[in-house]
């Protein structure tokens, strides 16, 4: 039996938890992508799209580096739950969402989701060494990092079905009653979210300048933490998915489902491929980081040229397999190196760059949607994401000659 199995059969907490975020994760994209059709077919204009996509990530990426200080100074565990809830009567008010004048709503409504995420994020990722056994960590990374591209192969094409024959409405009740399943299965975990606090942050900003202290002194956490904007800068795309669709392949709801599915179907595979070549050898983190990067830039590229439809998921497969395992390596990377009682700072501060990153670059995707072709904003999306990898590269050459840091 594979390790990941093995840590699902024996501990009892860490499956509860796992299976909250699939059930989460899921219901995120069995909402979203009902509401990026619902959106192009009540406004006709790409741009309202992109502009959720960009509040979606935009409010997380602002309030970050504050709710990463919560995350190391309140209880983890209210923070998660509470952060579900909130996010529960946010869904709902997309049911309202019923005429062109009626949009601003679904802004109103993401824009309070991400909120949520933006205080769940950093509680939920560091939490997880406290579930485990220091050894079971790899083997957590898998799963969590696969958790997201699972349930968006599942999420997405779900959505795009339900959105073509039912309409988005019963999605988004749907989404609603997959955070209650996810808050009653985060209820029933049992370890302690966080390590016991000897001393705690007395306010938020010097919890903060005390992250500030530990990234200035860690060069090594520094290059990890801007790892994952470089998927970020090119992430505009994923606001023209809808009219990639609709004008350039003519195959409606279905084909942006199956565009969302393509990306979780990439994420998926990718932790576990990257979670091979990695692990092997410690030094070879660094180089397979910018490797993922490039081969992401590279297939989006690609996919703005190809006339076949096929072809564009098959890309965009390749694509996020880069970009999740990517986003997972960087992050057990972290985990293992950032003590307890920073993590959820320096975890809020890797997760807001990548999303100051791919809020702009999907605000900029949605206004520029009427005006520039989809292929020249997927193309140019792709563009950027590979020179970032090239830079990141060069900018991190003395760290590969180093010493690696000691797990």
């Amino acid at each position: 039996m594979s390790a990941p199995l093995k840590l699902l059969t024996r501990n009892a907490d860490f499956r509860r938890m796992l299976g909250a975020e699939l059930i989460m994760f899921g219901g995120d994209w069995f909402v979203m992508v009902p509401l990026l059709v619902l959106l192009q077919q009540l406004t006709g204009t790409g741009v309202w799209g992109g502009l959720m996509l960009a509040v979606d990530t935009g409010c997380m990426a602002l309030l970050l580096p504050y709710t990463g200080t919560l995350a190391d100074r309140l209880d983890r565990k209210r923070i998660v739950l509470w952060a579900n809830a909130v996010s529960i009567l946010a869904v709902l008010l997309l049911l309202l969402v019923r005429s062109p004048g009626m949009a601003w709503l679904a802004l109103v409504a993401m824009g309070s989701i991400a909120v949520a995420k933006a205080f769940y994020s950093p509680a939920a990722q560091a939490a997880l060494p406290n579930l485990l056994a220091p050894e079971d960590l790899p083997a957590a990374s898998v799963l969590t990092g696969s958790a997201w591209g699972t349930m968006a192969v599942l999420g997405a094409s779900l959505g795009g079905m339900s959105s073509a024959a039912f309409g988005p409405y019963w999605s988004f009740v749907g989404g609603a009653l997959c955070l209650v399943v996810a808050i009653t299965l985060q209820l029933r975990v049992r370890r302690p979210f966080q390590a016991a606090r000897t001393t705690v942050a007395v306010s938020a900003w010097s919890a903060l300048r005390e992250s500030m202290g530990y990234l200035r002194v860690r060069p090594r956490v520094r290059a990890l933490i801007t790892v994952k904007c470089a998927v970020g800068v090119g992430n505009g795309v994923l606001a023209v998915f809808p009219i990639l669709a609709a004008t350039v392949f003519h195959v409606g709801p279905l084909g942006v489902g199956a565009l969302f599915a393509a990306r979780g179907l990439g994420a998926l595979f990718g932790p576990v491929l990257l979670r091979g070549v990695v692990l092997r050898r410690q030094n070879w983190l660094l180089p397979g980081l910018a490797v993922s990067m490039a081969t992401y830039g590279v297939a989006y590229l690609m996919v703005g040229l190809t006339p076949w439809f096929w072809l564009a998921l098959v890309l965009v497969a390749v694509a996020h397999m880069a970009g999740g395992g990517n986003w997972a390596m960087s992050s057990l990377a972290l985990q293992r190196e950032v003590p307890d009682q920073l993590r959820g700072r320096v975890f809020s501060a890797d997760v807001m760059i990548a999303f100051l990153a791919v809020s702009l670059s999907q605000g900029a995707a949605g206004v520029l949607s009427d005006h520039v072709p989809a292929r020249v904003i997927v193309a140019v999306g792709g563009a950027l994401t590979l020179t970032y990898s090239i830079c990141w590269y060069v900018a991190t050459a003395r760290l590969r000659r180093a010493q690696p840091a000691p797990a």
